[in-house]
């Protein structure tokens, strides 16, 4: 492991996050049922962590996509590796992301569910990097803006490695 990680937001910033970003949602969705659908591998460590704090009903399901593949840099071509167990027709769908980098894949899979006919449609993330934006995304729900760094820990992965990490590192490569 020739990488350094420093860490970037604590164990226990994530966990104060989450349950603030939990109580909005909750707000925002009363009355209603959320269909979270988590976008896979990375996604999956904050969606667990907010459902616990949902106080709404909430179904999940899990969505694969990707155009990074073992870089650090996308490839500009998106696929669907596991697609939804279920239809969201008439759903509120909220869409559940470790980080919104680029935009890229997340715009080319927000149109796509959106074909779907959702009742809504809405995007939570846990990191949002607006400076390498290239692609006009709406984020309802964002835990924390990070710098243009490499980051990883919380499901957030650099070749497969770190995910496990209790906290938002960054990549020193």
């Amino acid at each position: 492991m020739a990488e350094k990680i420093s860490v970037l937001i604590s164990e226990e910033a994530v966990a104060e996050r989450i349950h603030e970003m939990a109580v909005q949602i909750s707000r925002d969705y009363e009355g209603r049922q959320i269909h979270m659908i988590c976008v896979l591998k990375g996604g999956v460590f904050f969606m667990t962590e907010l459902s616990k704090h949902v106080e709404v009903p909430c179904s999940l399901d899990f969505m694969a996509v990707s155009s990074y593949g073992d870089s650090t840099v996308s490839s500009g071509i998106v696929k669907i590796q596991k697609d939804l167990d279920e239809s969201i027709e008439g759903k509120d769908v909220l869409v559940v992301e470790d980080i919104v980098d680029s935009g890229r894949t997340l715009s080319w899979l927000l149109k796509a569910l959106q074909q779907r006919k959702p009742n809504s449609l809405k995007l939570c993330t846990l990191l949002d990097k607006p400076d390498r934006r290239r692609f006009d995304i709406t984020v309802d729900y964002t835990g924390f803006e990070v710098p243009d760094v490499f980051v990883v820990g919380y499901g957030l992965d650099y070749q497969q490695r770190y995910r496990n990490l209790p906290y938002i590192g960054a990549v020193e490569i």
